[in-house]
């Protein structure tokens, strides 16, 4: 039962009395569920918080409830996520600051906008894990005078908070200019020199595979590198040492950097692992010498990050989407095209030249109705949910390839019911078209009882406001939980059956029950 009591909570067409009556009965899952409906009052949020304290994270994340509304040492949780929507009270964060919890100071050094004094008392905490996150997102004063803390773990933090100074984060790279670190996670836990199993046995033990310490907090040192090689802030001159460094990780991430010199893409280009290339083929910074390297590449992995790179050449993206398999997608250069390269892309005779073109949503009519009518079921497939195509146009692409594009031309927001319950008749079972059919909202009550038929059509189906209110109200007993549920969250359930299933709950639901 709880099921459907979780699809009818989010039904947006619950009236508000009854809303009222689920607040009433409600356990947690069912108050989490009440707690997102966009038409919750304050006063119903307030109820709904005092009938479960566990919905009121959801509650603040979602904009209805107050710092009037929560007692922060009854309700600590609360409290702090109204500090991290930056709705709370200052007094609050200079209460949780001195909280015996830690993982509440944690949650605490995360929020914006804290105090001065706050930031201070956080900064000196005796938990690393505080001042870890308290170092992840704070000003750039803060950030630099953490660099210096003797645990490498709050260092790694630093290092990848985008508002550290720049030469702050050279410094983290290097470690030039920085008194050494004491502590890291290995030796807090174990006697040096030590090396994490990757098979370790422990079921508490939270060191990643690998970790290290031999006293120089190796794998930390490692983990702060990736971390300022991840951040854009770093300066560029910092990390361009590392496209030899032994470690795959380094490279990997550096690869990804779009401020690399053109020096540093090529030597990469002939990185021996395929990730690395993988990335520099996708990056913006890659050149066009590098960029035709690249589209040799053996790898598949590497030739359709390349497809993804925002400034390929036509010629060597018309190859990749031959020979890659680059997906039915909108690839960045493409949405870039300008109309004469897209009027040139459409008139190709390589028909993968021609699906490139087709799928962007903004064709001119003239070279959207050529493509649609193209010999190519492939360049159809592309071309067929582009909007403005006619019936009859999308008709004819269903006759001429049938199945093979059945599915597209479903997700054509100008599909008429009758061209989907034409499509509905020709598919054969099991068929990707039935859950297209079921969410397209021309979709009619005869068309919606043919994909109820399909097992991963029916949930969508069930949740359609066109079919008819006796099969919604039939489907709430169906076995699978899922099509139960679409089928309560449905606004064309009946007002009655809405009553009756909230009025027939005699007693307050417990978890579970």
């Amino acid at each position: 039962m709880n099921h459907v009591l979780s699809g009818l909570a989010a039904n947006p067409a619950l009236p508000s009395e009854l809303v009222d009556r689920l607040i009433a009965v409600a356990d947690t899952d069912l108050a989490i569920d009440l707690a997102g409906r966009e038409d919750l009052s304050h006063a119903q949020a307030v109820a709904l918080f005092a009938r479960d304290e566990r919905s009121g994270v959801r509650l603040a994340r979602e904009g209805r409830l107050t710092a009037a509304d929560v007692d922060p040492v009854a309700r600590p949780d609360t409290a702090l996520a109204l500090l991290d929507e930056g709705s709370g009270s200052p007094e609050w964060a200079r209460l949780f600051a001195a909280d015996p919890v830690a993982e509440r100071r944690e949650k605490l050094a995360g929020c914006p906008g804290l105090p001065a004094d706050v930031v201070e008392t956080l900064a000196a905490d005796p938990d690393p894990d505080v001042v870890a996150e308290l170092a992840l997102w704070t000003a750039p004063e803060t950030a630099a005078a953490l660099a210096e803390h003797p645990h490498t773990e709050v260092r790694r933090a630093v290092a990848a908070n985008e508002a550290t100074p720049a030469h702050i984060l050279a410094a983290l790279v290097t470690g030039e200019g920085l008194p050494l670190a004491r502590h890291c996670r290995v030796c807090d836990r174990e006697a040096t020199p030590f090396t994490h199993d990757p098979e370790c046995p422990r079921p508490d033990c939270d060191l990643l595979p690998g970790a290290s310490c031999d006293g120089s907090h190796e794998s930390t040192v490692h983990d702060i590198q990736v971390a300022a090689l991840r951040n854009p802030a770093t300066p560029t001159e910092a990390v361009v040492v590392f496209a030899d460094h032994p470690s795959m990780m380094l490279r990997w991430m550096l690869a990804a950097r779009p401020d690399l010199p053109p020096q540093v893409c090529a030597r990469l280009a002939a990185d021996p692992v395929p990730g690395v290339r993988a990335d520099l083929a996708e990056n913006p910074a890659t050149g066009e010498d590098v960029i035709r390297v690249l589209a040799g590449d053996p790898h598949v992995q590497v030739r359709r990050g390349l497809a993804q790179h925002p400034r390929v050449p036509l010629d060597v993206l018309t190859e990749l989407a031959r020979t890659a398999k680059v997906g039915a997608t909108l690839l960045p250069r493409i949405a870039a095209a300008t109309p004469a390269e897209i009027k040139e892309l459409a008139r190709s005779p390589d028909p993968a030249a021609r699906m490139l073109a087709a799928q962007r949503r903004d064709l001119p009519p003239q070279i959207r109705d050529a493509l649609a009518s193209d010999p190519d079921a492939k360049v159809v497939k592309s071309v067929a949910p582009h909007p403005g195509l006619t019936e009859a146009r999308l008709l004819a692409m269903v006759d001429r390839h049938g199945s093979r594009v059945h599915a597209k031309v479903a997700v054509n927001p100008g599909a008429s019911a009758a061209l989907l319950e034409h499509l509905a008749r020709q598919a054969p079972p099991g068929q990707k078209v039935f859950r297209e059919i079921a969410r397209h909202p021309n979709a009619t009550a005869p068309v919606l009882l043919s994909c109820l038929a399909d097992d991963r059509a029916r949930p969508v189906a069930a949740a359609h406001p066109a079919l008819p209110p006796r099969v919604i109200v039939e489907l709430l007993a169906d076995p699978d939980r899922q099509v139960a549920e679409a089928a309560a969250g449905n606004p064309s359930l009946p007002a009655a059956v809405m009553t009756h299933l909230v009025t027939g709950i005699d007693e307050p639901i417990t978890n579970g029950g």
